[in-house]
């Protein structure tokens, strides 16, 4: 004998009530935030974050898939701004503010993708660690 089938009705009314519901967004809406770029010899790294400092979203070069060498290079850098400013159009930004930390090669890059998506820079500042001293340097080699 075969298989028996069981075979369910379901009623249509009740589907349309469903989804003639309006979804809720959850993430709440922003009108202006801070950019923190991190770029590193290795990495960029975007965050983005409220006027309090709460983050909203951040990616990096390594999130969106490079690998190896490419992850430190301006154009991996760009097409992180350019992700994370779609992202924070949904979320209703208008202007931000930008802060720099790193000496890598995506710092500019980074900024300019972003604002590639109609944001508006209200300043921008660099917070690049710099050591006053640094440690004490290695003794010189004996031959």
């Amino acid at each position: 004998m075969g298989k028996k089938r069981i075979v369910k009705t379901e009623d249509k009314a009740t589907d349309s009530k469903q989804s003639a519901q309006p979804k809720v967004s959850s993430k709440k809406r922003v009108e202006s935030g801070t950019l923190h770029v991190q770029s590193t010899y290795n990495n960029t790294m975007v965050c983005l974050s409220d006027k309090k400092g709460n983050t909203l979203m951040a990616s990096s070069a390594g999130a969106l898939g490079f690998r190896g060498a490419k992850k430190g290079t301006p154009f991996a850098a760009a097409k992180v701004g350019e992700t994370l400013g779609e992202k924070a159009a949904d979320l209703g930004l208008k202007e931000i503010d930008v802060i720099v930390k790193g000496v890598g090669s995506g710092r500019e890059s980074a900024i300019r993708g972003f604002i590639s998506k109609g944001f508006s820079i209200t300043n921008i500042k660099d917070e690049t660690p710099v050591p006053h001293n640094g440690p004490k340097p290695k003794k010189p080699r004996r031959v």
